[in-house]
């Protein structure tokens, strides 16, 4: 996919991702929506330099990948490794204090709400997060673990273990406290 036509598909996945609850199944975002999330969410500013520094690795321009990270950790306060896939429309709601590492993988509209870690904390792997999965404030995901679609990490949860779609999740380490159905989006 081209350069600004996943600039277009973040922006309308962030637009999606900013409903106070789950949207019903084809629920549709206007072109209006998703411009507005893309003027005013710094989190498609950390996505769109994301791309930009993916882009620049790939045609080999030199000190391009360092400058816009520098931007990222110094404007926004986050930080995302280069090898880090990033799925369409993640949103950043808060950027302070995420650190996102290593080859971690990280699904379409996955919400993050601030001050996360994605990363390992032995050197064995990084997470697989799947699409539509909200990561609560202070949440840290450690280790080579997937994260299943539509599951709800809550604050301050240290995850450890695979989650399974549609599970809520919470405390140190986390547990599943409530399954609900995958969502269908």
């Amino acid at each position: 996919m081209g350069l600004i036509k996943q600039l277009v598909a973040d922006a309308y996945g962030i637009a999606f991702t900013r409903f106070e609850n789950v949207p019903a199944p084809g629920t549709k975002v206007s072109a209006r929506e998703a411009f507005e999330a893309a003027m005013v969410q710094d989190g498609y500013a950390v996505l769109a330099a994301h791309r930009l520094r993916v882009l620049a690795r790939r045609r080999h321009i030199p000190g391009a990948n360092r400058v816009l990270r520098l931007f990222q950790t110094v404007l926004y306060s986050i930080e995302i490794g280069n090898e880090v896939e990033l799925g369409e429309g993640v949103n950043f709601d808060h950027t302070l204090g995420i650190v996102i590492g290593g080859d971690s993988k990280i699904g379409a509209r996955v919400k993050f709400l601030g001050n996360n870690t994605v990363g390992t904390a032995k050197d064995n792997g990084y997470p697989i997060i799947e699409d539509d999965v909200i990561v609560g404030c202070g949440a840290r995901i450690l280790g080579p673990i997937r994260i299943g679609r539509g599951a709800f990490i809550g604050a301050n949860a240290v995850v450890l273990t695979d989650v399974p779609a549609g599970a809520i999740v919470g405390g140190i380490p986390a547990k599943i406290l409530k399954m609900a159905p995958p969502l269908s989006i």
